[in-house]
């Protein structure tokens, strides 16, 4: 710090002193004593005064100039002519409780604990009397801290036990109210990085406190849930570092890709040259191991600063809010909605490296999270590697889905909710059925122009992506052109369950190409485009055999088009060498566009798939949501290894996300999560899904049209299925 004593006091500057609250207190005469004791100091701006942490020495007077207050990285209060800090440190010679920037050039008057002890060596009443003051003040200061405390406490009670029981597994503790979780959890299992803990099955901060008699248990990055906790962090961190080096530029977290996560850059010219610079800022924040920190704000007031930030998205989300309070995250200044735990840690996000992208940046999170994915088969290219050739949720239809969102003027949930609270549902349902019909018929058109040498149509997507109504909707639309598609499931020629090849865990891989009857297929392929009559293959899926002949008889005319559906219909091994690939046209289907919470959050495709799924397997199926949960991380991994890498394969890509289907799963799911039991293990993940749909506003689904692909999953469908 640099300071200059000038030990003079002038007229002016002892009025300041008269006008402070503790010397105030004291009689004109005794200031003037007091004042001879004190060493004025010239400070320059943005200078550290004192530091939070530091032993603790001297109180100052502010006589010109203003200083903010700063604890653990909080703001508290500035301070300008006739304020003071440090008392607690003239007293008791306590480490600062807080850290004093200048934010102009200062000049403070310093009671050192020298010059306070030969004041009262010299004036031994007027010490005392300036004790008097000092604790008076520090009740004032205490009587408005308790008053404020009271009315937070309105919001939060207070713990009513000393100490609570805790049960770890088979292990059983008792341990002081207030407990936190990170206390009690070991560091790493099985390998694996705890990352977040779960207190009564919900996931929680290692920081979060044991207030109440509770199950625990370590979240870790081996689990779908731990991981999401990782990709948090690294986003709110990595908008802190935007904050920081670029604050006129838009960082938004996108889409996740599993090892990675797409983020989008506005505006995208500012990319390239930001790179460097926002990784350089991101590490520095992870070496200082920035704290991330969650603050308790009413909702009005979190408006209030959202929009002041500029995150309307955030604000406007807040409009249907069912409480007066909400959870605020940071890590220094920038802040977003809570949507989950964070990492205990930044430290922890030391192997997240920044990547170009076409929309921005790839976050790629590095071998913590890469450890937990399926890998690779030999020869195909990994995620992130995968993505900088073909975005996974990128192309021209969900770029042209974006832009009329845009035109609607919906782009978050907090729009969207904003047009069905103003009773604009029907027109946003109509316009995003009229788009997918319009699509449809696109595809339709270009597959019809090109029926001289398109003899089959193959159509893939992951699981719950809505395959079969897109196909329903796209036959219509090829008999309108005069093609008549005939349809071949590849589900049919899977081999008999026996005979199904193991993944890498030992286990039955039915999502792998191998697992179907290739040869048989490649057979019925050739002789179907050659003009023969072909008895087609069937599979029992109670009994688990394949019949090789046991389907029904097909023929290919003149006009007509295979249509075949199955997760590997992009897979360049589909129809072997006796069939020219140009006599192919490939169709991926997923839903592709989701709107964000905030600039943190958006919401993730992937749930919305495991949400329509939950729905439909509830409706038709009578599988309940718990079951579908736990078998959903074995789905992903079958589309992360068997599907996505065919992606660059496609010839056309349709997105099957509506921006209205939340608002309805929402009517039946919340409902069917609710059904799962808080001690099984697929309620953490229900809990964060039924937190997701909170945020949506309802729609009733007699609104949803008989042909829309929603209808697929939450029943009532113009098609037979």
């Amino acid at each position: 710090m640099n300071e200059v004593v000038i030990n003079s006091h002038a007229d002016a500057d002892l009025a300041v002193l008269r006008a402070n609250s503790v010397l105030s207190k004291l009689g004109v005469g005794d200031v003037e004593v007091l004042a001879g004791y004190l060493d004025e100091v010239a400070i320059a701006h943005d200078t550290v005064v004192l530091r939070e942490g530091d032993l603790a020495e001297h109180m100052y007077f502010v006589l010109s100039g203003h200083i903010t207050l700063d604890r653990g990285g909080v703001e508290l209060h500035p301070l300008g002519p006739g304020g003071h800090f440090g008392e607690l440190g003239l007293i008791g010679g306590n480490a600062r409780a807080a850290t004093a920037v200048t934010t102009t050039t200062v000049r403070l008057a310093r009671l050192s604990r020298f010059g306070y002890g030969r004041m009262v060596g010299d004036h031994p009443a007027l010490g005392v009397r300036f004790l008097e003051a000092l604790v008076c003040s520090l009740g004032d200061t205490l009587a408005a801290m308790t008053d404020n405390v009271g009315q937070l406490m309105k919001l939060r009670s207070a713990p009513r036990l000393t100490e609570v029981e805790v049960h770890r597994g088979t292990e059983v503790f008792t341990v002081r109210t207030g407990t936190p979780l990170r206390t009690l959890l070991p560091s790493h299992v099985n390998g694996a990085a705890v990352i977040a803990g779960m207190i009564d099955a919900k996931p929680v901060s290692l920081e979060t406190p044991l207030l109440s008699d509770a199950s625990i248990e370590p979240l870790t990055l081996a689990s779908a849930e731990g991981r999401v906790v990782y990709r948090r962090g690294a986003g709110l961190l990595l908008l802190e570092a935007a904050r920081m080096v670029a604050p006129d530029v838009t960082l938004r977290m996108g889409p996740s890709i599993g090892p990675a996560q797409v983020v989008v850059v506005d505006p995208i010219e500012r990319a390239r040259d930001l790179e460097r610079e926002l990784e350089h800022a991101f590490r520095n924040l992870v070496e200082k191991d920035v704290p991330f920190r969650e603050e308790l704000w009413t909702v009005d007031e979190a408006r209030v600063e959202l929009r002041k930030a500029g995150f309307h998205d955030a604000a406007s989300l807040l409009r249907v809010r069912r409480t007066a309070t909400v959870t605020l995250q940071s890590a220094g200044e920038v802040y977003a909605l809570e949507n989950g735990p964070l990492p205990s840690s930044s430290a922890t996000l030391k192997n997240v490296t920044l990547k170009p992208h076409v929309e921005g940046f790839l976050l790629d999170f590095g071998e913590p999270i890469a450890t937990f994915m399926p890998p690779a088969k030999p020869g195909a290219p990994g995620a992130v590697e995968l993505e900088s050739v073909v975005p996974r949720f990128g192309g021209e239809m969900a770029d042209a889905h974006r832009r009329w969102l845009q035109t609607l003027g919906i782009t978050s949930v907090g729009d969207f909710n904003d047009r069905c609270i103003s009773g604009q549902v029907s027109q946003v349902i109509r316009v995003g059925e009229g788009f997918h019909e319009k699509r449809i018929g696109h595809i339709a058109d270009v597959i019809a122009k090109a029926r001289d040498r398109v003899r089959i149509v193959a159509v893939a997507g992951p699981s719950s992506s809505g395959k079969t109504t897109f196909i329903k909707r796209l036959k219509v639309q090829l008999e309108v052109n005069g093609v008549r598609p005939i349809g071949l499931s590849l589900d049919d020629y899977y081999r008999d369950r026996d005979d199904t090849p193991l993944d890498e865990s030992g286990q039955r891989d039915y999502e792998a190409f191998e697992a179907l009857q290739i040869d048989l297929l490649h057979e019925h392929l050739a002789d179907l485009l050659a003009g023969k009559t072909v008895a087609t293959a069937h599979f029992d899926f109670l009994s688990g055999k394949g019949h090789q002949n046991g389907g029904p008889h097909l023929t290919l005319g003149a006009g007509e088009v295979l249509l075949l559906e199955g997760i590997h219909g992009l897979n360049p091994a589909l129809l072997g060498d006796k069939i020219a690939r140009e006599q192919a046209f490939r169709i991926f289907v997923h839903p592709a566009t989701t709107l964000p919470f905030d600039r943190l959050t958006p919401v993730s495709s992937a749930d919305v798939r495991l949400l329509r799924r939950i729905v439909r397997d509830r409706h038709g199926r009578g599988a309940k949501a718990a079951d579908n949960i736990l078998r959903w991380p074995s789905v992903r991994r079958g589309e992360r290894v068997h599907i996505y890498p065919c992606l660059p394969n496609a010839d056309a890509v349709f997105d099957t996300s509506l921006v209205y289907e939340l608002s309805v799963l929402k009517v039946f799911a919340d409902r069917y999560l609710l059904e799962v039991p808080e001690r099984h293990p697929a309620f953490s993940t229900a809990f964060r899904l039924r937190q997701v749909l909170d945020r949506f506003v309802t729609i009733y689904p007699d609104h949803v049209p008989p042909t829309s692909l929603l209808r697929e999953f939450i029943g009532g469908s113009g098609f037979e299925y």
